[in-house]
């Protein structure tokens, strides 16, 4: 028997929604240079851009389960998008570190937000289809990772003073969104009578949340400084460098599009390991070359392995929660939060004591971290359904 995926007006809502979130991440990252430039800090005191979003983070996860059970999933998400929105206009507007600072954490609140309930939302909507619901909504989503990185590093080689206006396209598409797509009649949300999803996770929850930390340090500390890493081994300028780092964001959108054709008669933990492999392969790639055409390609193989991490993990610890998602995705956005927030800001510190090239070292700990992890930690999400499944 053959299933597919309907790609409703709800599908189309969610994954959209973090269209909008992804430009803004595909071209934070990577202006990490043109921010230094432009405000004369150190990669310690840039790297406090990405503290603040992982302390956002944490704090999403916190009020993330309350305001799912108080307004509902897809209000919730709306709530995400507005402070994003708020965020994104005083990022672009400010001149200083004083100033851009406390914006990426009202900016990375609501992207927070808006991820932690499309996650919620597409396992819930789609059930036993959820792991390949939700690689594609990934996938959709690095199209406004892979735009916010053209578009800035284009805007940065032509215009060098006005590169962060290019994040903005970001709010158009919201607007769309909110007035376009968003339904009108849903009905009013009406709370649990039992109150918002709590108690003790599992002792294999947060095994697998470790691992979870492991993954998206890796993927944050390769997004945020891989255009600093090929500056000092190419010698590119930052303007090129954050171009070429549009590789990754095409790997993540290939990895996510195709990575659950591909394995989808595999087991979660066997994708998810495999993909852990094959950013390994990417990092070695990328941290070896002095050639801006290698490393183009390493970045690409990176994003690959990459792409449906943090989908696989995330639907790991649901099934580690015993059936309370909002609860185990709020948790998984502090552990997000500690990645996002520490990840970075320590690469930032090596960096400056000891060099970029170094200091990236630290990647493949953390990939030996994630990978080790499911291996302690096997997961039993079903896979009965997918094998017989089409996309």
């Amino acid at each position: 028997m053959t299933h597919k995926i309907t790609r409703d007006r709800y599908f189309w809502t969610v994954a959209l929604q973090t269209v909008c979130v992804n430009i803004f991440l595909g071209s934070f990252g990577p202006s990490q240079p043109l921010l230094r430039a432009d405000q004369g800090t150190s990669l310690t005191i840039a790297g406090l851009h990405g503290t603040a979003m992982g302390i956002s983070s944490i704090l999403a996860g916190l009020v993330n389960p309350h305001l799912a059970h108080r307004f509902g999933r897809p209000f919730t998400a709306w709530i995400g998008i507005g402070f994003f929105s708020v965020g994104l206009v005083a990022f672009v507007a400010s001149p200083s570190v004083l100033f851009s600072i406390p914006a990426a954490l009202i900016a990375g609140f609501g992207v927070s937000i808006t991820i932690n309930n499309a996650i919620t939302a597409i396992s819930t909507h789609y059930k036993e289809m959820s792991p390949m619901a939700l690689t594609q909504a990934n996938a959709i989503a690095s199209c406004g990772y892979v735009s916010g990185t053209l578009i800035v590093g284009t805007i940065a080689n032509t215009y060098r003073d006005f590169w962060r206006f290019g994040m903005l396209i970001a709010l158009p598409l919201a607007a769309f969104l909110f007035f376009g797509m968003r339904d009108k009649t849903t009905e009013v949300h009406v709370p649990h009578e039992d109150g918002s999803q709590s108690g003790k996770l599992s002792r294999a929850f947060w095994i697998s949340w470790v691992g979870y930390v492991a993954c998206i340090s890796s993927e944050f500390a390769i997004s945020f400084w891989a255009a600093a890493l090929i500056i000092d081994r190419t010698g590119a300028t930052p303007a090129i460098s954050t171009l070429t780092v549009a590789a990754l964001g095409t790997g993540m959108a290939l990895g996510r599009w195709y990575g659950g054709r591909v394995l989808k008669r595999w087991q979660i933990d066997t994708q998810l390991n495999t993909f852990i492999g094959i950013q390994a392969v990417g990092f070695t790639i990328v941290w070896f070359s002095h050639n801006l055409q290698i490393s183009f390609i390493g970045v690409l193989i990176a994003g690959l392995g990459i792409s449906n991490q943090f989908a696989l993990a995330s639907l790991r610890m649901i099934a580690f929660s015993d059936n309370r998602p909002d609860l185990a995705i709020g948790r998984s956005s502090i552990a997000a939060g500690i990645a996002i927030g520490g990840s970075p800001f320590l690469l930032g510190v090596l960096g400056d004591a000891f060099g970029i090239s170094r200091a990236y070292l630290m990647v493949p700990v953390l990939i030996l971290i994630a990978y080790a992890i499911v291996k302690i930690s096997p997961s039993h999400v079903p896979q009965k359904v997918l094998q017989d499944n089409e996309l």
